[in-house]
């Protein structure tokens, strides 16, 4: 079983197509093309940690058919644009704020949004965070992992940290002093 993380979905949000500059011609389509790209990259026996922001304008029975269709054991984490019909939908197999988990080896702290300090950073604790569709500079051992910065598909803890490491090899040396 693997782990997956992603956040800002916002299945069947038309504003989402213009505020993210979502490369997609219609509202069906981006759903459509965020479906298959989930389904493509997560078994149904593997388990997704959605970090907020899952659906904005569907129905309830639309929402329960989207969720049933993506792969994967599903925990979301819940977003500013989460109403009661989200959070009340049976297909999730936890609903909260935060979390706290360990994933191959790294301590994650899982929250909608971004925090400029958190439990355990000094010591490695990384946070994984939605909301801010790819918009804000990351700290060190932070990550955005919403579907605008991930090619609209989520992403494993690995391609996290060689994103991380990319970054980090890409910024200049401190000068001497």
């Amino acid at each position: 079983m693997a782990v997956f993380f992603t956040a800002d979905t916002h299945f069947g949000h038309g504003g989402a197509r213009g505020l993210y500059r979502r490369p997609f011609p219609s509202i069906a389509a981006m759903d459509a093309a965020m479906l298959e790209r989930w389904n493509a990259t997560v078994r149904p026996e593997d388990e997704v940690w959605h970090l907020g922001d899952f659906a904005l304008g569907p129905d309830a029975t639309a929402m329960q058919a989207l969720l049933d269709g993506l792969h994967g054991r599903k925990h979301l984490i819940t977003g500013n644009n989460d109403g009661p019909a989200t959070l009340g939908l049976p297909g999730w197999a936890s609903v909260q704020a935060y979390a706290e988990i360990t994933v191959e080896g790294a301590s994650l702290v899982l929250c909608h949004y971004a925090f400029r300090s958190w439990r355990n950073m000094g010591r490695g604790w990384v946070n994984l965070h939605g909301h801010s569709h790819g918009r804000l500079k990351p700290l060190a051992r932070q990550a955005d992992v919403g579907v605008d910065v991930w090619d609209f598909r989520p992403v494993a803890v690995a391609e996290i940290r060689a994103a991380a490491g990319r970054r980090s090899a890409a910024r200049p040396a401190p000068p001497a002093r």
